[in-house]
């Protein structure tokens, strides 16, 4: 076993050395209507269902959230059980013949040092930490979101900082594609009410999603609707050029749409948005994912990433 990972991260250290930008884009297929979604036994909402038989939320709860498929977070910086973290929820999925959705989220300089704040150290670890995520990808299907917020929100980088977390952005997809072609990566193209469409393709563009990626995401923990993240997504496709991209859109508190004054961080009166689903009827969107967990905080009522029942019961209302 010990033989057989080295391998792996010899392998993976070879692409992050060949470098970004280079290599053909690694394509993982369509991904079929048919497509069912992990849902994760072992996810905050989940096991507060289990904890709490008799609260009068649960029921609401339990049937509109925690029975949805949704992504898993991989967050907190454990460097030594990455790999084993992410095989245990890929191998579970593949047991259940399920697609996982995996967010990484580890980039330094994470949320310019917002709510969300924190990720690896520098770079040289976080390139160090990708490589043992990848390691634990497995051989299924999978989808990757890679760095929420990593190319839309720039504003406290250098020019140095951001040709360098670029490059990492690259490295990362390369390293996921070297480990299991099947795994499809997702970059980050913000939402519709952010940079403009011209704007978040010219940086996609730069972080190499055009020979590294297999698509883009957007609306990832904020509350567009869904037909103006569907627009929005397709025009930055259009800025992309023929590039045979596609992209999925998080549509897990947009029910409601946008707060009245775009409030974003835990705004009240939002509501969930269409179940996560591959068929969504246009080839140019591959799915609609719950990525952000409904439930979960924004940071302003409660730590970034706690889960609350009162906001997850609103949201289900």
């Amino acid at each position: 076993m010990r033989l057989a990972r080295a391998l792996v991260t010899a392998a993976l250290a070879t692409v992050f050395l060949v470098g970004a930008g280079h290599a053909p884009r690694a394509v993982a297929g369509e991904l079929p209507g048919g497509t069912t979604f992990f849902t994760d036994p072992d996810s905050q909402v989940s096991k507060w269902v289990a904890a709490n038989p008799n609260d009068s939320r649960r029921p609401r709860i339990a049937s509109r959230i925690a029975g949805q498929p949704q992504a898993v977070w991989f967050a907190r910086y454990s460097p030594s059980t990455v790999t084993a973290d992410v095989h245990k929820v890929t191998s579970a999925a593949a047991a259940k013949g399920q697609v996982p959705v995996l967010v990484a989220y580890m980039i330094p300089n994470r949320d310019c040092g917002g709510a969300s704040a924190g990720g690896a150290p520098d770079l040289a670890a976080y390139d160090a930490w990708a490589r043992d995520f990848a390691a634990g990808l497995g051989t299924g299907s999978s989808i990757v979101i890679l760095e929420p917020d990593s190319i839309a929100l720039i504003s406290c980088l250098s020019a140095g900082e951001l040709s360098g977390r670029y490059a990492s952005l690259a490295r990362a997809a390369n390293a996921i594609h070297a480990a299991n072609p099947k795994a499809r990566v997702y970059f980050d193209a913000g939402h519709s009410a952010w940079n403009s469409a011209a704007t978040q393709a010219s940086r996609l563009r730069a972080a190499g999603v055009l020979t590294s990626g297999d698509g883009i995401y957007s609306n990832v923990s904020n509350y567009q609707r869904t037909a103006n993240e569907v627009a929005f997504a397709k025009s930055v496709l259009g800025q992309l050029g023929g590039s045979g991209l596609t992209a999925v859109i998080d549509t897990s508190r947009n029910g409601n749409g946008p707060a009245p004054d775009n409030a974003w961080c835990d705004p009240h009166g939002r509501k969930l948005g269409e179940n996560p689903t591959a068929n969504t009827g246009d080839p140019a969107i591959d799915a609609y994912l719950w990525i952000k967990l409904p439930g979960e905080l924004d940071g302003c009522a409660g730590p970034a990433g706690s889960f609350s029942p009162d906001y997850a019961y609103e949201l289900a209302g």
